[in-house]
């Protein structure tokens, strides 16, 4: 029985060697099926299944850690053949995750038992390729990287036993205050003295760093997925990476540029938060609003997909804020919404947060009515109701400042507050009253 295999070459001798002694070989282990001009060709094969491994040169053009993860998820394996400049290649190849090597001038009798010997390994292999695995996947969080913690220019260091939690914030179309509330509710989480991580993952063009005031021009949440394409990402460049606010908060930036959204891919996020994971009590994304899988129309399942990285957040995540905004076509859309989550399969708990919440458009009690209309076309009830103070929050993005900052006592920051307690497992203070002297 010979195995099917293709090779993406890059015009190196070693393939028509290769395939020539394959050809003379009575028996041959594997056989070569096709053989791919580039990337795009070797995905495309693998894309309609034709081969169960993959023989790629060590100077392929655009071979990084992306590529070898969706031959993976195709259920191939992939074997690296060095040049002449062995260490550099072996090192390359090591870096985008193919650990089975052959010298180039191997016979094609070594390169076939190498592929057997993957096969054999697949299983194992497939487990070690997994992207949420940050000590494999990204390099290493262990030791000194993973010891970055606090967030302290005085080299201050404390190790975690568990990783953190991966809170996303999600909502319907319309603006509903996503990100007014993922800036806020990780605000206030590291004033309760949480290392938090505020990650902005819009790819619809983020606005986190202009509502905080950050002029910043080259994202950190794509900068970060480079580097986790070419598994180069661990915790102290993550840091080096996102700004940092206040002693224990951080900030991702995003990309500001709906056309830039190719660069957030799905396989990286997923990378970012594992290393995310190890480096913050809590990390909040705020996302975009569709999930729509818009892959199916662009005929070419491997094809990157736009709302790839808000699905991928909330695939990973631990908690998922829906933000509805608390007026009758803000409700509706709510509820469209819940819908569209449970049909995306997202594991994750979801908690609904209405925003903007005034008496003036709902009739009543706006608790009563609003949750008596969730609970009647949704079945769920809200975990916050967040009052409507858009003075205090015009302020705060004019000065580029967080509520907490800009006006402490307003009503919508002492409600975020409230839920980030709850989050973060705070006791609220008791307020007594004062003993008036005589």
């Amino acid at each position: 029985m010979s195995f099917p295999v293709v090779c993406a070459a890059n015009g190196a001798a070693w393939e028509g060697r290769f395939f020539a002694e394959l050809k003379r070989s009575p028996e041959p282990a594997v056989q070569v099926v096709r053989r791919c001009v580039d990337v795009v060709d070797l995905l495309s094969a693998a894309g309609i299944g034709q081969a169960v491994a993959a023989v790629v040169d060590a100077g392929l053009r655009q071979l990084d850690a992306d590529v070898v993860d969706r031959l993976a998820a195709a259920g191939m394996v992939v074997i690296g053949v060095l040049g002449t400049d062995g260490d550099q290649d072996s090192d390359r190849l090591h870096s985008v995750g193919i650990e089975y090597l052959v010298p180039w001038d191997a016979g094609g009798d070594v390169i076939g038992s190498v592929v057997l010997l993957a096969l054999n390994d697949r299983d194992a292999v497939a487990e070690d390729r997994a992207f949420a695995d940050p000590s494999l996947a990204t390099g290493s969080v262990d030791g000194t990287a993973s010891d970055l913690l606090g967030f302290a220019d005085n080299g201050e260091r404390a190790a975690r036993a568990q990783p953190g939690e991966v809170i996303v914030v999600w909502g319907p179309t319309g603006a509903p205050g996503r990100t007014t509330v993922a800036v806020a509710l990780a605000d206030e989480l590291s004033r309760l003295g949480r290392t938090t991580m505020l990650v902005d993952a819009d790819v619809y063009g983020g606005v986190v760093a202009a509502s905080l005031g950050v002029l910043d021009e080259s994202p950190g949440l794509a900068a970060a997925c480079r580097q986790a394409q070419s598994r180069r990402l661990d915790a102290a460049s993550l840091l080096a990476l996102a700004w940092q606010l206040n002693p224990k908060l951080r900030v991702l930036t995003g990309i500001t540029r709906a056309d830039r959204w190719p660069e957030l891919r799905t396989t990286a996020i997923a990378a970012v938060l594992a290393v995310c994971r190890g480096t913050s009590e809590f990390t909040i994304v705020d996302v975009g609003f569709s999930l729509e899988s818009d892959e199916e129309l662009s005929f070419d399942t491997l094809a990157p997909r736009r709302n790839g990285a808000t699905l991928a957040a909330l695939d990973d995540a631990d908690r998922v804020l829906v933000v509805g905004s608390a007026d009758p076509i803000g409700v509706q859309r709510l509820i469209r919404a819940l819908s569209e989550l449970r049909e995306a399969q997202i594991s994750a708990p979801a908690s609904v947060v209405l925003n903007r919440v005034r008496r003036s458009v709902v009739p009543g009690d706006p608790a009563v009515e609003l949750d008596a209309a969730l609970q009647r076309f949704a079945g769920v009830r809200s975990s916050a109701l967040l009052p409507l103070d858009q003075s205090s929050v015009d302020a705060a993005h004019a000065a580029g400042k967080t509520l907490a900052e800009i006006s402490p006592n307003s009503s919508l920051r002492r409600a975020v507050l409230e839920l980030a307690r709850t989050y973060a497992g705070v006791v609220a203070p008791v307020r007594g009253r004062r003993r008036q002297r005589r």
